[in-house]
């Protein structure tokens, strides 16, 4: 990787996803099968879900006699999580059919419990990595042939017991993940000096004094496909909550737009300000009492907190409004926050769902934001 965040004088390298790495595995396995090992492969360039390109280093490479195996080294850049180093491989064979098969070996988690975006019983590649595979092999692949993709990581199982997998109910391995294929660095420290950068410029850029908050890449993609010229004075706040509210009373911004997914927002409206599961962990009892308040039926209540995700939890929501309480709350949290800092500042809120459909929002969240399809009035 090329791409650096700058601070105090130091620039930090990004770094790429498993689900990059995979995908790069995979291209440079399936072409040295079907060029039948003739030709060395060095390195080989993938196509990201933004369009852009990522070319990456292969580590290894070999061909048997019926299939092809090569692997990449996961490099997450200068602030590494525990999947940074891992040797993830990928083995390709191809099929006299059309078919194209992509699954998990060794190494690799299988999905217990509902929740998440795969069905339990399936692999741990998550739909953006399992996509990009898939791309990379068709691109690749004569008419009329198939392959089967067999994606597995040695040291996967080790490495999974410092992460979340367990409780999320991913078993035997790590997720093959990855939204952007890209890793931007995680010191945190450096991310939100970054990020206060990036606030004080979208509060410059109409004059206005007014900014949008999103917590990640659902909300930066349901902001750009959805309204019209906003995506300049959106800033990308991650888990940053409180630290961003403290930011924008610095700057004296006069509103915040504040976008994201439900799991995220839950936790914002019961007060909470800095999002990431290790420092809280309360969405599904908050999710619980909110819809209890809306007079949500005791068996659903039961079947919510008992939920793994809380995107799970919305197929057991009946009283819908719940959605709009907690855009409510989580704009008064969010004022009331900013008061104490001695900054009157307005907010509103919308709740977005893992698939980017409206869930709920404050009241005048609509006021000032045109959708695409709306004219000038």
């Amino acid at each position: 990787m090329e791409d650096y965040v700058y601070f105090q004088g130091k620039r930090l390298r990004y770094g790429y996803t498993t689900g990059s790495s995979a995908t790069a595995a995979t291209k440079a396995a399936l072409t040295y099968l079907l060029e039948n090992g003739k030709n060395e492969i060095p390195e080989v360039t993938i196509e990201l879900p933004s369009g852009q390109t990522l070319t990456i280093k292969i580590n290894s490479v070999k061909k048997r006699e019926d299939y092809a195996l090569a692997s990449v080294l996961k490099d997450g850049g200068d602030d590494p999580d525990v999947t940074h180093g891992l040797e993830i491989f990928s083995k390709v064979s191809l099929r006299n059919d059309a078919e194209i098969n992509i699954f998990g070996g060794v190494g690799v988690g299988k999905v217990t419990k509902k929740g998440l975006p795969i069905e339990p019983g399936n692999s741990a590649i998550n739909p953006t990595p399992m996509k990009m595979i898939r791309n990379t092999v068709e691109s690749i692949l004569p008419e009329g042939v198939g392959a089967d993709v067999e994606i597995f990581v040695p040291k996967g199982e080790e490495a999974a017991k410092k992460t979340l997998n367990s409780k999320l109910g991913i078993v035997g391995g790590i997720s093959i993940l990855g939204t952007m294929g890209i890793v931007k660095p995680m010191s945190e420290e450096a991310w939100k000096a970054s990020l206060a950068v990036e606030l004080k410029m979208a509060l410059a850029i109409t004059g206005t004094k007014e900014a949008i908050f999103l917590f990640g890449n659902r909300g930066k993609k349901y902001l750009s496909d959805h309204f019209k010229d906003n995506t300049s004075q959106a800033v990308v706040i991650s888990n940053f909550v409180g630290y961003m509210f403290d930011r924008a009373c610095e700057f004296e911004a006069k509103k915040i737009y504040f976008i994201g997914e439900l799991g995220k927002f839950v936790k914002v409206a019961g007060g909470i300000f800095h999002t990431h599961s290790r420092v809280s962990d309360a969405k599904m009892e908050i999710l619980t009492a909110n819809c209890l308040l809306v007079g949500e039926s005791m068996e659903n209540l039961k079947k919510i907190m008992a939920s793994n995700t809380t995107e799970e939890a919305t197929k057991y929501i009946e009283k819908k409004e719940v959605y709009n309480l907690l855009a409510k709350k989580a704009k008064q949290k969010c004022e009331e926050y900013c008061r104490r800092n001695g900054w009157d500042l307005e907010v509103e809120t919308l709740i977005i769902s893992a698939e980017r459909e409206e869930l709920g929002s404050s009241k005048n969240f609509f006021e000032h934001f045109k959708r695409k399809d709306e004219t000038e009035v």
